[in-house]
């Protein structure tokens, strides 16, 4: 359809520790966390809850039945967050409790998906420090796939991806704050390889962030701030989450892209221009761990968004709802979806949206 930029977003990609022992070339299993030492572990707990997990798998298995639907929706720029580091380094980040690395030879697993942007400000990305990093930026490179959010020095993390002619161009910029648990350590700067990490979320600093993608695009571009940040549960939106993404669009970005929490959070439209507070988790190996049950982490959401190629204002949103099952992922029971189109429907209310489900199991945003 003329005069619309179509998106397709999801949250985080987690393809490393439990999923990458089920690719072709599973890398070293071991773990450093305090209850578990080897990735495996999560594969049987897996395996425990829902069935037998075929071994090796496709690249493909891991996004299961979401690539049908992210196809279906036609030509669309892609944008996820990728929350594991692509390393065999054996480095291990100091003071963080879980460490997620993919064997690079396992790489196929992300170009299956066919993002457009992988963006990399989070807390995972420096899991196996600096020369982790460095591996996963030429694994990126070498595969063809664009990035934002990480770089070798502050400029290049700092850059946003272009996709697309001039004047038509989506433009992407990926940033970190410390409330989603990135180190302040792990900041880019003059010579120091890292991530985009937001000093705070005052005024100042969205009005810097909005400049600095004005200034990177052009007229009719339409420009995206992706942002990890937040806690892992929980559908309270803070006050300083709101004036930050308001004062942002207000600046001349078009849409927010939030994550970091292992759940869907609501979604708001602000002026016309939406904020989506948290896209929850995509892929995962969460499926057998115990705890936060009311939170339904299992249920996971592809969102399929149309923006007007003028204004950036939102036409539509839809949500498709999956379900993890055998470490891939399979389209949610409608009354799974229904159960999410209530949670959100109610986290949307002081936001003034909800979220009705469509004949098909969709789930579809009302605003106002």
């Amino acid at each position: 359809m003329a005069g619309e930029t179509r998106l397709v977003l999801a949250g985080d990609v987690m393809t490393g520790r439990g999923v990458d022992q089920v690719l072709p070339h599973p890398g070293d299993p071991t773990l450093h966390e305090r209850w578990v030492a080897d990735a495996r572990t999560y594969v049987h707990l897996a395996e425990k809850r829902n069935g037998a997990v075929p071994r090796p798998v496709d690249p493909r298995w891991p996004w299961g039945e979401t690539l049908a639907v992210m196809d279906a929706f036609g030509p669309a720029v892609r944008v996820m967050n990728l929350e594991t580091s692509v390393t065999t380094c054996d480095e291990v980040a100091e003071g963080k409790a879980v460490h997620y690395r993919m064997s690079p030879d396992n790489v196929a697993c992300l170009t299956v998906a066919g993002a457009d942007v992988w963006t990399l400000a989070n807390n995972h990305l420096l899991d196996h420090g600096v020369a982790g990093l460095r591996e996963t930026l030429e694994a990126l490179r070498s595969a063809g796939l664009r990035y934002a959010g990480a770089g070798l020095d502050g400029p290049g993390a700092w850059e946003p991806a272009a996709v697309g002619p001039p004047g038509h161009r989506v433009m992407v910029c990926s940033v970190g704050h410390a409330s989603s648990g990135v180190p302040s350590r792990w900041a880019a700067g003059p010579g120091r390889p890292g991530v985009a990490v937001l000093p705070d979320l005052s005024t100042a600093t969205a009005d810097a962030l909005a400049a600095r993608l004005r200034q990177a695009g052009g007229p009719g571009d339409l420009r995206v701030v992706s942002v990890h940040w937040g806690g892992n549960w929980g559908y309270d939106v803070p006050r300083d989450q709101r004036r930050f993404a308001h004062r942002l669009l207000d600046g001349g970005v078009h849409l927010v892209h939030g994550h970091s929490s292992h759940h869907p959070r609501p979604v708001e439209v602000h002026d016309g221009k939406a904020v989506l507070y948290g896209c929850g988790d995509l892929v995962n190996d969460y499926e057998g761990i115990d705890g936060f049950e009311e939170y339904r982490g299992e249920l996971r959401l592809v969102y399929l968004v149309r923006l007007d190629l003028g204004s950036g204002e939102l036409v539509d949103l839809t949500m498709v709802p999956f379900q993890a099952h055998r470490l891939s992922l399979r389209r949610a029971a409608r009354e799974d979806a229904a159960w999410l189109a209530g949670v959100l429907t109610r986290a949307g209310r002081p936001l003034g949206t909800g979220v009705a489900v469509t004949e098909d199991g969709a789930l579809v945003l009302r605003a106002g």
